[in-house]
């Protein structure tokens, strides 16, 4: 049986529980998994972009497509269509299979970690987090790290409201803080 079907079936059990859904179908899921990294040095050498394209394909096991400048700006010395970053959207096992890694492996190794703000949600339900290194992460040597990157990973859900997108996320295991 796949991880996905798994993970869906234990957390569509927990949220019919404390929600009192009456159909399977209320239950809010988790849909994709959009991660992003702005690299500001990427200005300057087009190596870093690579590099950071390369940790994040290993993070998450997907090519990342590499995000450009819409518009020039000169006091940031960015040219229109010049790349920036690099972003990679995960659904189904791949997404799965990167959520059970960011809470059960890479966010126990963040030093001091008291769990997961409840104060990082949008107006349509979505979750995102900011991760500060990309070494937490096991698939990553730490040895060929010539520079120490963060990146963005947003949680986007099926429903708008705040308390059924905190339950969906402590269901699926995320350390998220109770007020």
């Amino acid at each position: 049986m796949k991880k996905s079907k798994i993970y869906k079936d234990k957390i569509a059990k927990a949220m019919m529980e404390e929600f009192k859904y009456t159909n399977i179908m209320q239950v809010p899921k988790l849909e994709k998994i959009c991660i992003n990294a702005g690299i500001g040095d990427a200005t300057t050498d087009t190596k870093i972009i690579e590099q950071s394209a390369k940790e994040i394909e290993q993070i998450t096991g997907q090519k990342p497509v590499l995000t450009k400048a819409k518009k020039a700006i000169a006091t940031f010395k960015v040219r229109e269509g010049q790349p920036i970053g690099v972003k990679v959207t995960l659904r189904g096992e791949k997404m799965w299979n990167f959520v059970e890694n960011l809470a059960n492996i890479a966010l126990p190794r963040v030093r001091d970690f008291k769990g997961l703000p409840l104060n990082a949600f949008d107006n349509q339900g979505n979750y995102t987090i900011g991760i500060k290194e990309q070494i937490i992460f096991t698939e990553i040597n730490f040895d060929e790290i010539k520079r120490v990157r963060g990146f963005n990973v947003t949680f986007v859900t099926s429903t708008n409201k705040k308390e059924e997108t905190t339950a969906l996320l402590r269901a699926i295991g995320l350390p998220i803080i109770k007020k």
